[in-house]
């Protein structure tokens, strides 16, 4: 197609997804096991904890690199990318796009991460201090930097389109969805792969957040320790993973006969202006990006059925989120369903929108709400309707997604159920 052909404001659909987390490989076996209620959480095994007053995280369990990659790559690549090129290669496949000479540089590859390749890091400075620079891998550098997730995408899948990374945080895979829908919205590309990707659960990234008393510390019963809007939370638990999603204009996913997840109709972007990690008081700038993605969606407040929270299960983010819905959706709020999948999956930072956009689409698709788990004395200021403890069977029109981030960044992304309009 021409770029003169292709009209502005365009409609765009999900057609594909692929997710890798920690409660499974695959959009089946995830989902499932969220759906079911169950926890991904578990005591570290990647490094020796034992002085660490953090032990628990959600690792990607039974994850085989070689099973999406060629042996060589598999070996040397870090594994934020490699769980995004896993992520891309089951959501192409799911979605039946296929990218080739006829429509590569209309395909484009924007993804979210916070941190990169952290790991690698930490390694790479061992080796300095213990054998000197001369011993450190030419593949250091870029295989560090976050933007190699989705250029190493468009490399393995050859799509030449628009391509970027998003660093803003927790907030990053959900603005990289929101800003892949754009493009495609005005007409700058045809399909985009899009999502987040995270994989830092190192000792400097649980040290790190463990300094600032973010982390929850029940080590003794790690899958309960994640309980967004519980009373007894005590902070966040570190998850790892990535949800891919595949965007297309709407007239060319129907064009070629592709099933449709939902349709992104809304996004919404803010800043608090605030603190450097406390969210604004009362989740005023929370409040005022789902409004913008209302907007944009050029929807009422009354029309959303359901919101997957960002939820990380900290005192503040769970108390002023409360908030701002109550603030954005006056009395509707409590006819909401609320749900955050992360009480099960753990915080993915820069990849948790990606997966949360996921299964934000999945709710719609199949019309079925995931859990709030953990759920079991609600904190008293957090008094809504978060679908505690046991999925619920629900028709899901339109959905919000939220994400926060330090720094003050927000984002918010609304969908919907496809209709024939």
């Amino acid at each position: 197609m021409k770029e003169k052909e292709v009209s502005l404001n365009r409609r765009v659909v999900i057609t594909g997804v692929g997710l890798v987390t920690p409660l499974g490989i695959g959009r089946d076996e995830t989902w499932s096991a969220l759906c079911a209620g169950k926890s991904g959480i578990g005591e570290i095994t990647r490094f020796d904890t034992s002085c660490f007053e953090t032990r628990i995280a959600g690792e990607v369990k039974n994850f085989h690199p070689e099973d999406f990659l060629p042996k060589k790559e598999a070996r040397r690549i870090e594994r934020f990318i490699a769980y995004s090129l896993a992520a891309t290669r089951m959501a192409t496949e799911d979605s039946g796009l296929v990218i080739n000479s006829s429509n590569a540089d209309r395909v484009g590859v924007l993804t979210g991460c916070g941190l990169g390749g952290l790991s690698l890091l930490e390694l790479t400075t061992r080796i300095i201090d213990q054998k000197g620079p001369g011993r450190i891998s030419p593949f250091f550098i870029p295989m560090m930097i976050g933007n190699m997730a989705p250029g190493m995408i468009a490399i393995y899948f050859g799509a030449k389109g628009p391509n970027a990374s998003v660093a803003t945080a927790c907030a990053a895979g959900t603005h990289a969805v929101g800003d892949a829908f754009k493009i495609i919205q005005r007409g700058s590309a045809d399909a985009m792969i899009t999502g987040g990707t995270e994989s830092v659960i190192t000792p400097t990234c649980i040290a790190g957040f463990s300094a600032m008393k973010a982390l929850s510390t029940r080590n003794d019963d790690p899958e309960k320790a994640s309980r967004p809007f519980d009373r007894d939370r005590d902070g966040f638990v570190v998850g790892e993973g990535s949800g891919i999603l595949i965007l297309e204009a709407l007239d060319l996913a129907l064009e070629r006969g592709a099933k449709i997840y939902a349709e992104v109709v809304g996004y919404g972007m803010s800043g608090d202006a605030y603190h450097m990690t406390a969210p604004a008081p009362g989740g005023e700038g929370a409040a005022r990006c789902m409004q913008a993605a209302i907007k944009d969606a050029g929807i009422s407040e009354t029309e959303i059925d359901y919101i997957n929270a960002h939820g990380t299960s900290t005192q503040m983010n769970d108390q002023y989120e409360t908030m701002a819905i109550k603030s954005v959706f006056k009395d509707h709020a409590y006819r909401l369903a609320i749900s955050a999948t992360k009480s099960m999956t753990g915080h993915l930072l820069g990849g948790g929108g990606g997966i949360e956009a996921v299964f934000t689409a999945l709710a719609i698709q199949q019309g079925m709400i995931p859990p709030t788990m953990n759920l079991d004395n609600p904190s008293p200021e957090c008094d809504l309707d978060y679908v505690p403890n046991q999925a619920r069977k629900q028709n899901v029109t339109y959905a919000l997604s939220n994400s926060f981030g330090f720094g003050g960044t927000n984002a918010c992304l609304i969908l919907k159920q496809m209709t024939n309009d």
